[in-house]
């Protein structure tokens, strides 16, 4: 796929979601999806094809990141950790879209890791750490607690015990992003304290995809 042929087909893509997407952020996601197809064909971090890619690639991997950007309660200035990194979307797109924020991808398999890293490398980006652990083990590190305005989640199995475990990352008033599929409610029928739901937002209409954003609750909030 020719330069063109992607930047036309990602602004159409966006388009289709009301997302504008500014030129020199659309040139920086085609440099990481490129980097991200040819890193997929050694190892499996999507599962989608992408050296051919449908139109769900990119949505999935580009659009619903940007998308997502529209809600955050800043959009500079913050830290933000993504949980189970992988092939870096979510976390990635929205730095790209951002500008200078303190980037935390967690991701425990090794080679993935070592992805991550390199992409961070290539594309620029400064204030970017990639945490080679599972969740659980980060706790440990007081340093960790609290430390973070945003937390976004996808392509991990999450239950209502490991939210109320991630939520020790969020600052109070912290924001969690949580990237979600058509299966499930809009509205988590459980209590998941010092976590309140504040929204759920429709991401890309053709995957019924959904964003489902929750507060930490100051203590005696």
């Amino acid at each position: 796929m020719t330069t063109r042929a992607f930047q036309e087909r990602l602004a159409r893509r966006a388009r289709r979601a009301s997302v504008t997407v500014a030129p020199e952020t659309a040139h920086a996601l085609e440099s990481y999806f490129r980097l991200l197809s040819q890193w997929n064909e050694k190892m499996n971090l999507t599962a989608f094809r992408l050296r051919q890619p449908e139109d769900e690639a990119f949505d999935r991997l580009l659009v619903e990141p940007l998308i997502a950007v529209r809600h955050l309660r800043s959009a500079a200035g913050f830290s933000l950790i993504d949980i189970g990194s992988g092939s870096g979307s979510p976390a990635i797109p929205m730095r790209l879209a951002t500008g200078a924020i303190q980037l935390t991808l967690v991701e425990a398999k090794t080679r993935k890791a070592v992805f991550l890293l390199e992409a961070t490398r290539q594309l620029g980006l400064e204030q970017v750490s990639i945490e080679t652990a599972r969740f659980e083990q980060l706790l440990t590190r007081p340093e960790l607690h609290e430390a973070f305005d945003v937390m976004t989640i996808r392509a991990v199995r999450v239950e209502v015990r490991a939210l109320m475990t991630l939520q020790a990352f969020l600052k109070p008033e912290g924001q969690l992003f949580w990237f979600r599929g058509p299966a499930g409610p809009d509205v988590p029928t459980e209590e998941i304290l010092p976590l309140r739901w504040a929204a759920t937002y429709p991401l890309v209409d053709s995957l019924r995809s959904r964003l489902v954003v929750m507060t930490k609750v100051r203590a005696g909030g």
